[in-house]
């Protein structure tokens, strides 16, 4: 993404307001914004709704927006997906796919009811919320403590230790939850080809649901609508944020099954219909930015011109892969992470490499020492050379300062590189 310069006065002004607030930054917009900044079907559609209102019942008769934007959410899905529920995060669209999960096996009754825990694969995106929060690194289980769900752990190259565990635990899994394809805060983890129908198959045969999580793969950025379409497999449920309103508000949906729905839809007397969702549920500004995003995808055929910006994307980081400071290039599609290999963590090699890439006017995501690229769909294959051209410049400037510096040796570290897993790869 192109940094637009911030003014000095405004640094000053935010950093006097940050000492106010508890802020985490994150740095998310760059895997939010699909279109760039400031796309005038966005803007037209989002100023549009503020005319007709922002009344945010979801109730029956159903809000436009809403009902809109799910029944066009279940054209564009894959197969077998029928039903919509938003919320207003990626962390709690994932959190309603547990629940709901939990909560069908609970009303099915009898052995069932032992289905609570969930397997995941290591280095799972992060969550914020307690329960979605269960499926990630340690610090965050032990923090939630109790409250979390039970899960088991499995790499994601190994689909024979996964098929074992699904073996093992049959009659508890509730779930298997995946990021298709890669797993980008992870520091962009490309899986083998072949594990997501792997991952389907195994779900199948041992009767659990399958959650595929596609706030960050989603919305084209491998170079499908969803990266799931690359191996054909349609999931049980389908987890969507970031890029859903083009990073303009914040907006999410979990999509299921008619069989998931009926289910719940059918409560007995003594148990309330399934309740999730928060106050934010159905924004109309958020769905209305959302038909608006979707729309352009379509009258600007963004997939289709995106092919070519994926294949120059490719050939820009050959070289940036034979660099000495570089350890590996992996990613799929528009997902792609710069690994400079394993250093000192109080070197901070990937956050000073983030700062000069943007003193040179680009904004990328330091994941730990992996550089993450995410740009918008939209970007021109000029400013996709600039892009390419000003991080390996902040690579080797990160490195310079370093050696000149005090701090200790940073030789690079070559990272285990899964099978497929070792260059940008292409949309299937």
């Amino acid at each position: 993404m192109v940094a637009v310069p911030m003014p000095e006065d405004a640094r000053e002004l935010d950093h006097r307001l940050l000492r106010h607030a508890f802020v985490q930054h994150r740095d998310s917009s760059p895997w939010c914004t699909v279109h760039g900044d400031r796309h005038p079907r966005i803007d037209a559609a989002i100023r549009d709704q503020l005319e007709r209102g922002i009344d945010m019942t979801t109730r029956e008769p159903a809000d436009p927006p809403a009902a809109e934007l799910a029944a066009r959410l279940v054209e564009i899905a894959p197969p077998g997906l029928s039903r919509v529920l938003y919320s207003e995060s990626a962390s709690a669209a994932a959190g309603v796919a547990l629940t709901m999960a939990l909560e069908h096996w609970q009303r099915l009754g009898g052995q069932h009811r032992r289905r609570t825990s969930f397997v995941t694969l290591r280095g799972g995106r992060e969550e914020g919320e307690i329960g979605a929060g269960s499926l990630v690194a340690d610090p965050v289980r032990r923090a939630h403590g109790p409250v979390r769900f039970r899960t088991h752990r499995v790499d994601a190259d190994d689909a024979d230790r996964l098929a074992e565990i699904l073996d093992i635990h049959e009659e508890e899994v509730a779930a298997v939850i995946v990021e298709p394809l890669v797993q980008g805060p992870a520091g962009v983890r490309v899986q083998p080809p072949g594990l997501l129908r792997r991952v389907r198959e195994l779900c199948d045969l041992h009767g659990a649901f399958l959650i595929c999580d596609e706030t960050v793969t989603g919305f084209g950025r491998t170079g499908t609508m969803f990266a799931c379409e690359q191996e054909r497999v349609a999931p049980d449920f389908l987890c969507l944020g970031r890029g859903l309103t083009g990073g303009y508000v914040p907006l999410a949906a979990t999509l299921t099954t008619e069989r998931v729905y009926e289910e719940l839809l059918a409560a007995p007397e003594d148990a309330p219909a399934f309740l999730g969702g928060d106050a934010f549920t159905g924004n109309p500004l958020g769905c209305a930015a959302a038909l608006a995003c979707l729309e352009a995808f379509r009258e600007e055929r963004t997939l289709l011109r995106l092919q070519p910006k994926i294949r120059l994307l490719g050939e820009l980081l050959e070289p940036v892969a034979e660099m000495p400071e570089v350890a590996e290039v992996r990613g799929r599609g528009f997902v792609v992470g710069i690994d400079l290999g394993r250093h000192d963590r109080s070197l901070g090699l990937g956050p000073r490499a983030a700062r000069e890439a943007r003193e040179r006017g680009v904004i990328v995501n330091p994941i730990g020492d992996v550089i993450a690229l995410a740009p918008p769909l939209t970007i021109s294959k000029a400013e996709l050379r600039r892009l390419v051209e000003s991080v390996a410049a902040a690579i080797r400037a990160a490195h310079r300062r370093i050696h000149d510096g005090p701090a200790a040796s940073v030789e690079a570290i070559p990272a285990r590189r899964a099978p497929g897993a070792g260059a940008v790869q292409r949309a299937a």
